[in-house]
């Protein structure tokens, strides 16, 4: 992935890319704040959201999504967040 120190261009092909290759059924995405900051941001909803939808059209689910600090991290299943993004219609095939 290609970033800088606040921002990251993702692209769903590049994030699905080993999966596909070894043929998981699902997965975590993780990535930090160096900010130390743990709260997601809207871009960081935004591509989950996307995220998300890319694995049900390939079948492989995303079961979480981490943002890390250097002490500690932020679930989003554990904050209800996966479930508020799987029932949303944004990218909806």
């Amino acid at each position: 992935m290609l970033g800088v120190s606040n921002s990251m261009q993702v692209d769903p092909k590049e994030i699905f890319r080993m999966a596909i290759y070894k043929m998981a059924v699902s997965m975590i995405l993780i990535h930090n704040h160096p900010s130390g900051e743990l709260s997601p941001s809207e871009a960081d909803m935004d591509m989950t959201d996307r995220l998300i939808k890319s694995g049900e059209l390939l079948g492989i689910q995303v079961i979480d999504h981490l943002i890390i600090s250097e002490k500690h991290y932020l679930s989003f299943d554990r904050e209800g967040l996966m479930d508020e993004l799987r029932s949303s219609d944004k990218y909806k095939l």
